[in-house]
């Protein structure tokens, strides 16, 4: 069985397209809508998705179901979704005795979706090696764009508009031209954009690189204790929670045992903790990185 993954943001073509011409085969589709932005914005990517569910299903015969993307500049959020969302039917397929691919199509959607998403494919590539030949990340480039058609018929328009405004005295005519005029401007100054949005208190999004490795058990343990409390103050800190909460007595091999996992957790190893000096201890927390694993394995952890 084909899945296909397709988040949808403001392209038609590109989504189902590809798929028609190259007569691949689709037999599920999973179509995440963003629930963020304007309400026209919002509007006309539900109503994209709304057709883009009828075409699958009668043009290439897919069972089709429609999910949300609550927040689409949310990175960490979009990774966990996508990374579940790809387990899920890996699982499906699995549990049904089938070999199964998904594919993912990052053409649509803000980048941040289509980074995580495509992130998400890659570290479960990476964490499960016997999926990897049936997980699939594609891009589709247009055969052309339309902003700049756009831009041209609109100069048309404020020609025809001026040559209007010397025969017809209607303020609605001298209105609409000044609205043209006043858009073409910012579309050649600024481009198919304007300004910098400030999601979170930042101008900026980081995107981290999130290709995960195999975890040993006892590493997730340590990277979900981690996840549970946050920060501890030192690694012996961490090392007398484990035992706690695993039963065990706190001695020094125990302490050892800890610390040696934690390096391997490290920056100089997997990279899913950080840790920062204050005197003699090393403060212990989880890394970006760390926490999107942590975010993405949580149901495991349950």
């Amino acid at each position: 069985m084909q899945t296909h993954i397709v988040p949808v943001g403001f392209d038609y073509d590109r989504l189902i397209a590809p798929l028609v011409r190259d007569q691949l085969d689709v037999d599920r589709v999973i179509l995440l809508e963003g629930a963020v932005g304007s309400e026209a914005n919002v509007e006309y990517s539900r109503n994209l998705a709304e057709k883009l569910e009828q075409d699958f299903t009668n043009l290439l015969g897919a069972k089709t179901e429609r999910m949300v993307v609550e927040d689409v500049y949310d990175y960490d959020a979009a990774f966990e979704q996508a990374y579940a969302l790809i387990m899920a039917e890996l699982d499906r397929e699995r549990d049904a005795g089938g070999d199964g691919e998904v594919w993912v199509n990052i053409s649509a959607m803000p980048r941040t979706v289509s980074f995580a998403f495509a992130t998400a494919a890659h570290s479960i590539m990476v964490e499960h090696e016997g999926d990897r030949d049936r997980i699939h990340t594609y891009y589709t480039v247009p055969e052309k764009y339309l902003e700049t058609e756009l831009a041209e018929e609109l100069r048309q328009q404020i020609a025809l508009l001026s040559d209007l405004r010397e025969t017809v005295d209607d303020d609605r005519v001298a209105d609409r031209l000044e609205s043209a005029r006043s858009l073409l401007a910012e579309f050649d100054e600024r481009g198919t954009t304007i300004g910098a949005k400030e999601i979170d208190g930042s101008h900026v999004i980081e995107l981290p690189v999130a290709s995960f490795s195999n975890v040993k058990p006892f590493e997730e343990i340590i990277l979900f204790t981690l996840g549970e409390h946050g920060e501890f103050e030192s690694v012996s800190e961490l090392a007398q929670e484990l035992a706690r909460e695993l039963g065990e007595e706190y001695t020094d091999s125990f302490r050892s045992k800890v610390i040696y996992n934690v390096d391997r957790l490290g920056p100089g190893g997997k990279g899913y903790i950080e840790q920062e000096q204050h005197g003699k201890s090393y403060r212990t927390r989880l890394s970006r990185i760390g926490e999107l694993w942590v975010r993405a394995h949580a149901d495991e952890d349950e």
